[in-house]
Formats: structure tokens, C-alpha cells, sequence
């Protein structure tokens, strides 16, 4: 019998769950800012958003080890600046999954924010600060398109493969994530360990799903 070697699949969620703090944190800003800004350079920030849905992982990959490899600009500058080392370790990972999921994110929360009534928002601000409008009557009013957008984030940070192979390596027990593993253990030809990880890593996104979706009753 096959023995399933679990380190992978918590260190995905490790990763998964980092990135979607991160996707959360980052992406609705922008999501609003493209949902209600009217500005220079909008279209520009748009198709960015987008990019890593369109590239090949590998590419973005590449260009990610361009930047914060032990060469690249923000690489150097991190580790002789500040002593911290970002390639090759889970911290690359969770980047690459932060991109990765970035966009799901971004889009779904754009949605919400652009299904608001606009209408409700400029009566809060008669009598409320926007900030507090934002706080207290936009954010409520979108909370289902954000939860959305962040079970489908983490959904792709779970399975996110290239850019991590390209910026954080397949080390066991430092980057080896779930996705990993099962591409490690079909290049060893070892077809009934790729089985059994592939089945846990669909049996884990699906149950993910299935319960957050229950308690929510959120559609995605």
C-alpha cells in the first residue's frame, strides 16, 4: 500500500492560505479602483491585472526570478540589504501563488463592487465621511463577491505549479508543494504515489469548496 506523504499538502495550505491574506489585501484596492475610478492609465492597470491569466506560468516565472533572483535588482537588494532571501524558499512560493491568484480575485470583487447601487453609496456620503461609506456600506454590500474571490483565490493558490517550480525549485519539506509532489512523482514513474496526491489534492479543494460554499451560500 502506497504510504501518501502529507508535508505537501500542509505546506499548500500553508501557502495557499498566506496568499489569499495577501490576494485579499492587495486585490481590493485595485478591485475598487477599477470598479469606481475614472483615471489616467485605468485601461493600462486593467490589462495588468490580467497578464498573469494570459502569459505562460514559466514566462511570469522568469521574469519574477529576473527581479527577486540573487542577481536581480530586488534580490540583491533584499539580501545584502536586508538579509532576506526570497528565492528558492516558501516565501517565493507564496508570491508566485499571490500572482497567480490575483486576477480570479480581483475580477470577481470588480463584479461586486460594480453591482452596487450607486445610489446608496452617495446618500452614506451626505452624512458619512466616504471612507466610513466604504467601510460600513460598500464593503458590507460586496462581502459575498469578496468571499468568492477569495475561495477562488485560494482554490488557485492550491494548485498553482510553474511559477513556483521556476522561482521556488521542488525542495521536500521547504517548497514542495502538493502540486509538486504529484509532478515529481510522475517524472520518478511512480504512478500510484501521482494517484493517491492527485486524489487527496481534489478531495481537499472540493471539500473546501463544498463546505465554505454550505455555510455561505455563496456561488461561485
Amino acid at each position: 500500500m502506497t504510504q501518501i506523504p502529507l508535508s505537501p499538502l500542509f505546506l499548500s495550505l500553508k501557502i495557499a492560505g498566506l496568499a489569499t491574506v495577501a490576494t485579499l489585501l492587495i486585490g481590493t484596492p485595485i478591485a475598487w479602483m477599477l470598479a469606481r475610478g475614472r483615471f489616467p492609465g485605468r485601461a493600462v492597470l486593467e490589462s495588468i491585472v490580467v497578464v498573469p491569466l494570459i502569459l505562460p506560468p514559466t514566462v511570469t516565472g522568469y521574469y519574477l526570478l529576473l527581479l527577486i533572483g540573487r542577481q536581480g535588482l530586488l534580490g540583491r537588494l533584499l539580501e545584502q540589504g536586508l538579509n532576506i532571501g526570497i528565492i528558492f524558499t516558501w516565501k517565493a512560493a507564496v508570491l508566485a501563488s499571490t500572482i497567480a491568484a490575483l486576477p480570479l480575485f480581483i475580477k470577481a470583487v470588480q463584479g461586486a463592487f460594480e453591482g452596487i447601487d450607486r445610489r446608496i453609496e452617495d446618500a452614506g456620503r451626505t452624512f458619512r465621511p466616504a471612507v466610513i461609506v466604504l467601510c460600513t456600506i460598500t464593503l458590507p454590500l460586496a462581502w459575498r463577491g469578496i468571499l468568492a474571490g477569495s475561495i477562488l483565490a485560494f482554490a488557485r493558490a492550491m494548485g498553482e505549479f510553474g511559477m513556483t517550480l521556476m522561482i521556488a525549485g521542488s525542495i521536500p519539506g521547504r517548497t514542495q508543494t502538493l502540486a509538486l509532489a504529484i509532478y515529481d512523482a510522475v517524472q520518478a514513474n511512480q504512478p500510484q504515489e501521482a494517484n493517491a496526491l492527485s486524489i487527496l489534492a481534489t478531495a481537499t479543494v472540493l471539500l473546501i469548496l463544498v463546505l465554505v460554499g454550505r455555510m455561505t451560500k455563496v456561488k461561485y
